[in-house]
């Protein structure tokens, strides 16, 4: 039943997109700023709220968030809290204990992987920013 009901619920990739952007610290405007002359913050916001990104612009953002697309076009809230919190809150010694998953990756590693590239990410975009400042 766990399966079925994965299989058939939608990832939304324009939230994804918001959220990736978010923990990262990324306003709306720099993301615009960084896709080219015809993006504004208006069409980022009007991006986050589509459920299916057209992959050329998904790309794009992956590129940008320095982030897999993959994880933009696959994360799933729901499904990650559930698994945090069978593996976190239980007492017993089984990993994963709700879900039958064996990873061929440490997600731990996946996500300190993905924290040092938001970091990154930021200081980058700082940098950016105070130049964009210096020029004015």
């Amino acid at each position: 039943m766990i399966d079925t009901d994965m299989q058939n619920k939608k990832i939304h990739q324009g939230r994804n997109i918001k959220r990736f952007r978010e923990m990262l610290g990324i306003k709306q405007e720099a993301l615009a700023f960084e896709l080219g002359d015809e993006w504004n913050q208006k069409k980022v916001s009007l991006l986050e709220q589509k459920e299916t990104v057209e992959s050329d612009i998904l790309t794009q953002i992956a590129q940008i968030l320095k982030v897999p697309a993959e994880a933009i076009e696959n994360f799933d809230e729901e499904q990650a809290v559930n698994i945090i919190s069978n593996t976190f809150t239980s007492n017993d010694t089984s990993t994963l204990n709700a879900i039958n998953v064996q990873p061929t990756f440490n997600p731990l590693d996946k996500m300190v992987e993905l924290y040092e590239r938001m970091l990154e990410q930021q200081r980058e975009m700082i940098e950016k920013l105070e130049r964009l400042i210096e020029k004015k």
